[in-house]
C-alpha cells in the first residue's frame, strides 16, 4: 500500500510511504535517469534487492531498526523490496514528476505480480537473499 506525501503527481519530488507485509511480491523494476530512489525504514524490517539486467542478485539490504536503516537506488538499477516483519513502512522519496506510463520499467524476466509463479519467486528471492543461507 503506497500513501502519497506530496500533493501532486507532477511535483518534481516524490514523497510517499509504502507498507508492506511479509508475502507480499514488489515486481522487481528501474526507473530511468534521472529516476533515483531512496527509501528509509520507519517500522519493521525490509530487505532491499538490486539486480543486473539479466536478473542475477547483485546486492541485498536489509533494513532493520538495529542496523541499516536506508539505502540509496541509482538510476537504472533494477529493484524489489520485500517485507521481513509486519506492517513494516518505509519512507520513499525519488524524482518526478509521476507518470504512470513511464515511471516503471519492469524486469522482463520477474514474473507478473498476479501471475501464479509470483509465489515461488518471491520464496525464492527471500531464500537467495538470506544471509543466514
Amino acid at each position: 500500500m503506497v500513501l502519497p506525501l506530496h500533493k501532486d503527481p507532477g511535483a518534481v519530488l516524490q514523497r510517499m510511504l509504502n507498507a508492506v507485509q511479509p508475502g507480499s511480491y514488489i515486481r522487481p523494476h528501474r526507473h530511468a535517469a534521472p529516476r533515483a530512489e531512496s527509501l528509509v525504514l520507519l517500522r519493521g524490517a525490509i530487505r532491499c534487492v538490486a539486480f543486473d539486467d539479466a536478473g542475477e542478485i547483485r546486492r541485498a539490504v536489509d533494513l532493520r531498526a538495529d542496523g541499516d536503516l536506508g539505502v540509496d537506488i541509482e538510476p537504472g538499477v533494477y529493484h524489489s523490496m520485500v517485507a521481513l516483519a509486519e506492517d513494516s513502512v518505509v519512507f520513499e522519496v525519488k524524482t518526478g514528476p509521476y507518470d504512470p506510463d513511464t515511471d516503471k520499467m519492469w524486469a522482463p524476466w520477474a514474473p507478473l505480480e498476479d501471475a501464479p509463479e509470483a509465489a515461488a519467486y518471491l520464496q525464492e528471492l527471500v531464500s537467495r537473499t538470506n544471509p543466514r543461507g
